[in-house]
């Protein structure tokens, strides 16, 4: 059956001599791996543009029951991305985000509201005025609730974690952080210092870590630490 959706590439991998297979997070049948002939052709004809990880798709697709991969019919980008392949703090983020996405879903998770908050994202880290340095804590509370595992209040992170890294003092401070991004979200203006905001981020990854049963580090962690240090 042929269906119309919007998508999100998250990544892919090489197949044959010019080929791949595309991770693509759709918004009306969820994540989705499509074998894409021919996209690595030499010359004008390439459409690797198309499947670069976070790009937004308009797809035609082919969508049969039971199939393990599925065919595209149409693609065309969205919206051209016009900073994050440019700007390498941009870049590091997206790496990241990536990585996320790909722990915390599985083939054919369909959830419209998480697939709309994702792409509102990638639109807000497109923006020249984003502050880029809490917007990967943002991004965890945030997509956490769209899993169903990110309580309404700074509180209850501690509270149902494991994890007791902070002293009194710094405890006091990310409660009144993590409130304010989770009401401010990306437009928060309130500002911690630099350790803080890291230890908080290694937080959220080891709350994340606790709930989705995957205990392995983020690999985009350290190149996150270093675009953003």
């Amino acid at each position: 059956m042929i269906k119309k959706t919007s998508g999100i590439v998250l990544s892919y991998i090489r197949y044959k001599e010019t080929s791949i297979i595309v991770k693509i997070f759709t918004r009306e049948l969820g994540l989705k791996s499509y074998l894409i002939n021919g996209v690595r052709s030499q010359g004008k004809s390439s459409k690797m543009a198309l499947y670069q990880p976070l790009t937004v798709l308009d797809l035609v697709v082919y969508d049969k029951e039971n199939a393990g991969l599925q065919r595209v019919s149409e693609a065309k980008i969205q919206f051209p991305l016009q900073m994050i392949p440019f700007d390498f703090q941009r870049t590091g983020i997206a790496l990241f985000m990536t990585e996320v996405i790909n722990r915390s879903i599985y083939e054919n998770y369909q959830n419209e509201y998480l697939f709309d908050f994702i792409e509102e994202s990638i639109r807000t880290l497109d923006q020249k005025d984003t502050f880029l340095a809490h917007f990967p804590l943002v991004f965890l509370l945030e997509k956490a609730k769209y899993l169903g595992f990110g309580p309404e209040e700074a509180t209850l992170y501690f509270e149902e974690s494991r994890q007791q890294p902070f002293s009194s003092e710094e405890k006091r401070e990310a409660y009144d952080f993590i409130n304010n991004l989770l009401g401010e979200g990306y437009s928060c203006p309130l500002k911690i210092n630099a350790p803080l905001r890291r230890k908080l981020l290694d937080f959220l990854l080891g709350y994340y870590s606790e709930h989705l049963d995957n205990p392995s580090p983020f690999k985009s962690l350290a190149v996150l630490r270093q675009v953003l240090s």
